[in-house]
């Protein structure tokens, strides 16, 4: 009889090794949308369908109100008064937690008035966006991009991300804390280097991805 499962093996490799850029470009699509959709829900008052995605979310996510994009409302964003972003309603006028309750932000959803925020902050959105529009131009140019040096992404990608998070860690006013100076980044802030984080990820993660399943192809073909 045939020997079957060893074809079956390299043509699942094969196909594999065609498309699977395209299917984390597709997760990350889904897991993307699915994070505007929460929003959408609440808007059109399904509001079951739409808790149940923020909450799902909020594994992935702190989905903090005032470092969320909202839909449908008078602002896209609600930032705190330790922002300094003049001529934006902030959070803590409408919400009046002046307080600061975490708990409270992450659960805070919005309203009619004020919108209703994404399931995903404004830095993961530009994370797994920039990672999803990569993913696809690394597909389109065939693959062929050497990795980005690890010291390059350390600099471009994890610098920035860790200087703009962690320096906001003061103003959150939890006490063990309360010794860093107090700061809060800005919507800009969080996008850009949410960014290049995702894009600098993309082009160090998805190209040695690419060398690893040529290799495992050459090892499959010649075990069988």
């Amino acid at each position: 009889m045939p020997n079957h499962p060893p074809e079956m093996n390299r043509r699942f490799y094969k196909w594999f090794n065609h498309n699977y850029i395209l299917l984390i470009c597709s997760l990350l699509f889904l897991f993307i949308l699915i994070a505007f959709l929460a929003p959408i829900f609440m808007k059109i008052e399904w509001e079951r369908p739409a808790r149940i995605i923020y909450q799902i979310y909020s594994v992935f996510c702190h989905q903090l109100a005032f470092r969320s994009w909202f839909l449908f409302g008078e602002q896209p964003y609600y930032p705190r008064t330790l922002a300094g972003l003049s001529g934006r309603v902030t959070y803590e006028s409408t919400t009046g937690d002046d307080q600061l309750n975490l708990m409270f932000a992450c659960n805070f959803v919005g309203n009619e008035h004020l919108g209703y925020k994404v399931a995903l902050c404004q830095r993961d959105i530009a994370i797994y966006g920039s990672l999803l529009i990569c993913g696809i131009v690394f597909q389109l140019t065939g693959r062929k991009s050497n990795p980005l040096p690890w010291y390059l992404w350390v600099l471009i990608g994890l610098v920035p991300l860790g200087w703009d998070g962690i320096s906001q860690f003061g103003g959150l006013k939890i006490d063990f804390l309360s010794w860093l100076p107090a700061r809060e980044s800005t919507p800009l802030l969080r996008t850009v280097t949410g960014i290049l984080f995702g894009s600098s990820t993309a082009f160090f993660i998805f190209p040695l991805m690419e060398e690893n399943m040529h290799s495992s192809i050459a090892l499959s073909s010649d075990g069988m």
